[in-house]
């Protein structure tokens, strides 16, 4: 116990100086902590030389982006930062390419994706006919009379694989439960197999003009 006794105070200060040390050391270590703050941006990805005639089919849309900024400047805007898919040189295939950032003056803390996968494949463009596909359950008494489209083809554009899956053109016109005249512009859309829309392509033209008559039963017997 003498042995502890002896000098107490220089041990206490001895101890107490170490701690100041310990907490000087890492603050003075950390400058970063002190002087700069973190910024989390979500940010779009884009190809950049990506051959003519050819389209880049990726899951990953969005990167997400930290940054440190200096204390008191303005924050960086979305904007500001470009997140870039380099497709130089890339012809048809698989590849995995690194995400590319073009930002200011800025230390990235992270990136996530790193890289993207994507195939790339050639756009094609095929004609098809454009057929009226009537929508709900047909009234009794209620007949379609002179069904007209204008103009009755339509150019569809897209990437090779989706044009594959095209099973026709078709404009959707709900059946009328009592007679009238239909004259009116209506969007084409390419369907599959399923009967469902299929995303992905352009069409040509828009809008289409579609004429029919729905009238009653017993009129057009006559």
């Amino acid at each position: 116990m003498e042995i502890v006794r002896r000098n107490f105070a220089l041990k206490i200060l001895a101890v107490a100086l170490a701690i100041v040390g310990w907490a000087y050391f890492r603050v003075t270590s950390s400058p970063i902590d002190a002087s700069e703050q973190l910024q989390q941006l979500t940010i779009p990805l884009t190809t950049v030389n990506l051959p003519l005639g050819y389209v880049a089919d990726f899951a990953d849309r969005q990167a997400t982006v930290t940054v440190a900024t200096k204390r008191g400047e303005p924050a960086v805007k979305p904007e500001q930062i470009k997140a870039v898919l380099d497709l130089t040189n890339k012809q048809v295939g698989v590849y995995n390419v690194p995400v590319q950032l073009v930002a200011p003056d800025v230390v990235v803390q992270s990136l996530s994706p790193a890289s993207v996968t994507l195939t790339i494949e050639p756009v094609e463009q095929r004609s098809f006919p454009i057929t009226v596909h009537y929508i709900g359950t047909q009234p009794s008494g209620i007949v379609v009379s002179g069904a007209e489209v204008l103009p009755n083809n339509a150019q569809v554009r897209g990437p090779t694989s989706v044009l594959a899956q095209v099973l026709g053109v078709q404009v959707g016109v709900a059946l009328a439960t009592q007679p009238k005249v239909l004259d009116e512009m209506i969007r084409p859309v390419a369907v599959g197999s399923s009967g469902a829309e299929l995303s992905g392509l352009s069409i040509a033209p828009n809008l289409v003009r579609v004429k029919l008559r729905f009238i009653a039963a017993t009129a057009q017997t006559r």
